[in-house]
């Protein structure tokens, strides 16, 4: 089968002004802040609150895209927030917004949250919406950093909600089908007794599917650089005290949420010997049970190069690997590229699922060498059972948006389709949230 995307509509939806407080309009990337029913695209966005002072400076707002025009349909008028919204769609119609408001004073820097979730019937977008509030085991007390995860099965209408508390573990909220929440426990992050200081691996910015109450959860580290000499030496650098580092990507799942815990971590990918970069990008669950993932990985960091690792070259990767019961069936590399050759450079990426079921890849790349002419462009490619080499077309956008981008996943209630939304932040105007819709048109 043959891919050709065909662009249709490249618009802006809204602009923001910067809210210094850490997070950032894309700052949810590993669940869809975009969704699709039918015809009508909704996308939550962000707003800074010019009268407020970090961190909770923020209101979320909801823009729906009909009839080739963007519309405001909701502002959150009493909430502060610091992060953007994750969605979830339901089949029924019914879209869900995620915020997590402040239980602080104006002026206080940072301090308890209330999760909150905002239910809107999409056949009537611009009437009341119903508050609603997350039901949690344990009296979890969350905070402004919630890290939050967003999953929706469409199909049987229900809702996983993760939220991180401190750097240990992350609390669930089960929505059932029949509109009642429930906790449904915690997940204990890995441990790395190996390092200097030994602590919990705090997993952010998963990417989460669920299907018939199976959840299968893909995360990277996020900690402080754990070796003292590399911290030093990036001080030089950058002049901070502080270092966050991905190096590790973990995947675990669990049969039903609300019946069993989720099994053994199991390890993908492990950059610490070298000091390289890992990001999860997606991942997707076939109907035959296979679990699908794909990240973006650098071998090693190019501020510690020169000094610890003189003799590796750097090399940037686009990775792809299934598995089936926990266990890893095959692995493969879908684009690769060394430090000094000219070309593109993989940066991210996303599966869609056509409406006949294909599964396809779209991906980002940028040059990867001062002499490059090319611009940032993006390709999409489907993946074929059994094979090991993509045929990547591009894709004609007029201006590709840089670094994480959102589309309309199944991950988040939309339904495979033929059309792929994207958002990100725009190439043509600064401080703007861009989008693109792209058409696939497959034949056999």
């Amino acid at each position: 089968m043959a891919v050709h995307p065909v662009v249709e509509i490249e618009n802006d939806i809204y602009s923001f002004e910067p809210a210094h407080n850490g997070a950032g309009p894309l700052w949810s990337h590993g669940s869809t802040i975009v969704a699709r029913a039918d015809d009508v695209v909704y996308v939550a966005g962000l707003e800074t609150l010019p009268d407020q002072k970090p961190l909770h400076n923020c209101r979320w707002l909801l823009f729906q895209h009909r009839h080739d025009v963007w519309n405001l349909v909701y502002r959150d008028e009493s909430g502060r927030t610091r992060e953007p919204s994750p969605v979830g769609l339901l089949r029924n119609r019914e879209l869900l917004v995620t915020c997590n408001p402040t239980l602080t004073q104006p002026g206080e820097y940072s301090g308890l949250a209330e999760p909150t979730v905002y239910r809107f019937d999409t056949t009537g977008i611009r009437s009341e919406c119903t508050k609603e509030l997350p039901v949690w085991k344990d009296q979890p007390r969350f905070t402004e950093h919630s890290y939050r995860t967003v999953v929706a099965d469409s199909e049987y209408n229900e809702v996983l909600y993760i939220q991180n508390v401190g750097m240990d573990v992350a609390h669930m909220s089960f929505l059932e089908s029949g509109g009642k929440w429930s906790g449904v426990g915690y997940i204990r992050w890995p441990y790395a007794d190996e390092y200097q200081e030994p602590q919990p691996l705090r997993l952010c910015y998963p990417n989460v599917i669920m299907r018939d109450r199976a959840v299968h959860f893909l995360g990277v580290s996020d900690v402080v650089e754990p070796m003292q000499e590399w911290k030093r030496s990036k001080y030089e650098v950058t002049g901070r005290e502080w270092d966050y580092v991905f190096r590790r990507l973990f995947y675990a799942y669990t049969p039903n949420i609300k019946d069993h815990l989720f099994g053994q971590w199991v390890e993908i990918a492990n950059f610490d010997a070298t000091a390289g970069h890992v990001q999860n990008n997606d991942i997707w669950l076939s109907p035959d049970g296979t679990i699908h993932l794909i990240w973006c990985e650098i071998n090693t960091d190019v501020r510690l190069k020169k000094k610890f690792f003189p003799d590796k070259d750097l090399v940037y990767s686009l990775k792809y690997l299934t598995m089936r019961n926990g266990k890893i069936q095959t692995s493969q590399t879908l684009a690769r590229i060394c430090e000094q050759e000219d070309g593109r450079r993989p940066q991210f990426a996303r599966f869609h699922i056509l409406s006949e079921g294909t599964l396809v890849v779209l991906a980002s790349f940028v040059p990867n060498t001062p002499t490059s002419d090319q611009v940032t462009v993006y390709c999409l490619a489907e993946i074929p059972t059994g094979s090991t080499t993509l045929k990547w077309i591009d894709v004609p956008l007029s201006g590709s948006f840089s670094g994480a981008f959102f589309t309309n996943t199944v991950r988040g209630g939309s339904m495979p389709s033929d059309i792929i939304d994207v958002v990100g932040i725009s190439p043509n105007k600064a401080n703007t949230v861009g989008y693109a819709r792209i058409r696939v048109d497959s034949s056999g």
